[in-house]
């Protein structure tokens, strides 16, 4: 079981088993929703997901996407598309307790990967924020 939320702690959530899948989503949508290159999505069975605490707001993103999201603190949470993706749910795997817990497997939609993703792993790196000047 692993355990996630919101960043204001309104909302909590678990998951049990494995996820289907992680994979890094690169399209437009989920970067405009997400205010980030790219996120994050581990996908269960709705079944193996269960709120304990809180109420996410629903926001229809699309025809049939749903994103899920804390009223309070805007983070977002999960996304359904009953048409595509029947009975299955994604939770943005940076809202984990341990992001570490389920490591990616693919990175997903990267036709709309923006041109300076391929090398943001080339760019320097700070162990914290970097001093000015």
């Amino acid at each position: 079981m692993a355990e996630g939320g919101c960043h204001c702690g309104a909302i909590r959530y678990e998951v049990t088993g494995e996820p289907l899948h992680h994979a890094l989503c690169h399209c437009a949508d989920c970067r405009r929703s997400a205010g980030a290159p790219m996120v994050g999505w581990t996908m269960f069975p709705e079944a193996q997901v269960r709120i304990v605490k809180g109420e996410p707001k629903t926001y229809t993103s699309s025809e049939h996407g749903r994103r899920l999201f804390c009223a309070a603190c805007g983070t977002g949470l999960f996304y359904t598309n009953a048409a595509m993706l029947p009975g299955m749910i994604d939770v943005q795997s940076g809202t984990y307790d341990d992001p570490e817990a389920f490591p990616p497997g693919a990175h997903i939609q990267s036709a709309e990967r923006l041109g300076w993703m391929e090398s943001a792993h080339e760019l320097p790196s700070f162990e914290r924020y970097p001093s000015p000047g």
